[in-house]
């Protein structure tokens, strides 16, 4: 995904890349309320707002086309969380940028940035809707899953760090 992008290509052909896998869920939930009846409370409209951010998701993470080896899912669950509820997402995103800076690595940014955000959906926000609820501790334990193999990496000290901006050789 986002990364692997940055890493080869760089951060000016990475940022698109962000840019589409978090609007893939954005408009995936945005756009879901054309679909369904006006007829449906909100509350419900919600609910297929969530089946579509979770099957955007999970076309990222798992498409067909390419033998179900897609992305992590990271930026797309931003986009569904951007969406649904935004103002549970800064949070998240602000310890993932500062995870990011201070070790380096995405992937743990990523799987704490995740972690937190069912605690900021149920402590911070007081949220009742219960299937942002479970969209958000679905969100946390998907993203845990998608990142097993960093996990892996990760406690045997073998995982990539990642810089944004190389340094040049001179």
């Amino acid at each position: 995904g986002a990364t692997n992008t940055i890493r080869i290509l760089g951060i000016k052909a990475g940022i698109p890349v962000i840019i589409v896998d978090v609007l893939k869920g954005y408009l995936a939930v945005f756009l879901m309320p054309f679909f369904v009846p006006d007829s449906l409370t909100n509350e419900i409209q919600v609910y297929f707002q969530i089946i579509a951010g979770f099957i955007a998701v999970i076309g990222h993470a798992l498409p067909v086309f390419a033998g179900f080896r897609g992305g992590k899912g990271v930026g797309t669950l931003l986009g569904v969380g951007i969406a649904l509820y935004p103002i549970a997402v800064w949070f998240p995103v602000g310890i993932f940028v500062i995870v990011l800076l201070s070790t380096g690595y995405v992937s743990l940014a990523s799987i704490l940035g995740a972690f937190s955000f069912p605690f900021v959906v149920i402590f911070y926000t007081h949220q009742e809707n219960p299937g942002l609820i479970v969209l958000s501790i679905a969100a946390a334990l998907f993203v845990l899953w998608t990142h097993r193999k960093n996990m892996k990496r990760l406690i045997k000290g073998e995982e990539n760090r990642f810089r944004i901006w190389k340094k040049r050789r001179s």
